[in-house]
C-alpha cells in the first residue's frame, strides 16, 4: 500500500478510535451527572452519615469493569501488559504517595478529576478552578520540574517482578497455567464479588444505583475494547511496529482523568501546532463535560455556582494542585487506577486505589477535627 494510502486509513481509523470514545464519554458524563456517580461522594457518605449506597455503586461499577475486560482478556482481544497499568516495574512507593495525596485532594476540591467535569457540565465555576490547575499541576508533573522530582525520589523505589503485574500473568507464571483461564476466572470472581457485595442490600438495588453502577462498569470496559481491538496495529504502517492509535501513551487506554486534563489544557493553548493531536484522553474529557452539561440542562438542574469566601477558594486550590501532582505520582484517579487500572487486576493499581481512599479518610477526618475544634 503506498504511504499516502497507509496514512489515510490510519487517520480513518484514528476517527473511529476518537468518535467512539468521545460518545462513551458523553455517556459516562450524562449517567454521572443523573446518578451522582462519585467516588469522593461515596467515601464521604459511608463516612460521616453510614450510607453507602453511592459505595455499592462504585463496587458494581468496578466488578462489571473487571469481568469485561478480563472476559476480553481470555478471549485474547486484549493483554493488560500493553496497557500503562500492568508493567513489570511495580512502583509501589509512587502509587502509595501519589495515591494519599490525590485522595487528600479530591475532598478538598469537593470531587476527582471525574467529578470536576461532571460538576463542570453542570455549571459549578470552582471546578473550573480545579480543572485548570489539576491540568497545570499534571503536566509539571509529567515533564516540569515536580516531574524531575518524582523521578529522582519516590519512583526509584520499585520491584521487578518476573511478569507483568496483573494477578493473571503473576499465576500463570507460578503455576503454570494458562493465562486466559486465570483472568477468566480471576475476573468472574473478583468482579462477581464487588457485584454480589454491591446488590446484596436494597440500597444498592436502587434504579439510580443500578444504572450508574452497571453503565460506568460497562463504559470502561467499552473503551478497552475502542482502544486495545479497534484501534489496535499490528505493525503500524510508518514505523512496522505495534501501535494503539489516538492515545497519549502508545498504549491502551480506557478512562482517566489526570493526565488527560493536562493534555487538554495543551492541545487547547497549541491548537495551531500540528504534532498536537487529538486523543482518546482528550475527546473523554470534553466528552464527559458535553455529557453532563446535556444532562443538567436535560433535568433542568443546570445551576451556576460559585465560591463562598477565601477558605473555599484555597481548598479547592491546593486540592486541584494535590491531585495534579499526585495523580501523576500515583499514575491514576479513582477512575483511571480505580477501575480502568483494577479491571486489569493490576497490583499497582490496587495499592493505589487504597493509598486514595485512605488519603480521602484523613482529609475527611481533618475537617471533622476542624469543625469540632471551632
Amino acid at each position: 500500500m503506498p504511504d499516502a494510502q497507509a496514512q489515510a486509513a490510519v487517520q480513518a481509523l484514528a476517527a473511529q478510535v476518537l468518535w467512539s470514545a468521545f460518545a462513551l464519554a458523553v455517556v459516562f458524563g450524562a449517567v454521572a451527572q443523573h446518578t451522582h456517580f462519585c467516588t469522593m461522594g461515596a467515601v464521604s457518605d459511608a463516612f460521616t452519615m453510614g450510607d453507602w449506597a453511592r459505595l455499592r455503586m462504585w463496587a458494581l461499577a468496578g466488578g462489571v469493569a473487571i469481568i469485561g475486560f478480563n472476559a476480553m482478556a481470555a478471549l485474547g482481544w486484549v493483554d493488560a501488559g500493553k496497557s500503562i497499568y500492568a508493567a513489570p516495574r511495580l512502583i509501589w512507593l509512587s502509587h502509595a504517595v501519589g495515591g494519599l495525596m490525590f485522595g487528600f485532594g479530591m475532598v478538598l476540591a469537593s470531587g476527582c478529576g471525574s467529578k470536576t467535569l461532571v460538576r463542570l457540565g453542570g455549571g459549578n465555576l470552582k471546578s473550573l478552578l480545579v480543572f485548570i490547575v489539576l491540568g497545570l499541576s499534571a503536566f509539571a508533573t509529567l515533564k516540569g520540574l515536580p516531574a524531575v522530582a518524582r523521578v529522582a525520589s519516590v519512583d526509584r523505589v520499585a520491584w521487578t517482578l518476573p511478569a507483568t503485574q496483573d494477578l493473571p500473568s503473576l499465576l500463570a507464571l507460578a503455576t503454570g497455567a494458562a493465562r486466559g483461564p486465570l483472568a477468566l476466572g480471576l475476573g468472574l470472581a473478583l468482579g462477581g464479588a464487588l457485584v454480589g457485595w454491591a446488590l446484596a442490600r436494597p440500597e444498592g438495588r436502587r434504579a439510580d444505583v443500578l444504572l450508574g453502577g452497571i453503565v460506568t462498569g460497562a463504559v470502561v470496559a467499552a473503551l478497552w475494547w475502542v482502544s486495545g481491538v479497534l484501534g489496535h496495529l499490528a505493525e503500524h504502517p510508518q514505523t512496522l511496529e505495534e501501535a494503539f492509535v489516538a492515545t497519549n501513551s502508545q498504549r491502551m487506554e480506557s478512562l482517566s482523568f489526570v493526565a488527560p486534563l493536562a493534555y487538554t489544557i495543551d492541545w487547547f493553548l497549541f491548537f495551531s501546532d500540528r504534532s498536537k493531536l487529538l486523543t482518546i484522553g482528550i475527546v473523554s474529557t470534553l466528552g464527559v463535560v458535553l455529557g453532563s452539561a446535556a444532562a443538567a440542562l436535560a433535568t433542568r438542574s443546570f445551576h451556576w455556582e460559585g465560591f463562598r469566601g477565601v477558605e473555599d477558594t484555597a481548598n479547592h486550590l491546593i486540592g486541584g494542585a494535590l491531585m495534579g501532582v499526585g495523580g501523576v505520582t500515583a499514575m491514576g484517579c479513582t477512575i483511571g487506577q480505580g477501575l480502568s487500572g483494577l479491571s486489569t487486576l493490576s497490583i499497582g493499581s490496587a495499592i493505589a486505589l487504597a493509598a486514595i481512599i485512605g488519603g480521602a479518610l484523613l482529609a475527611l477526618r481533618w475537617q471533622v477535627w476542624r469543625l469540632e475544634r471551632a
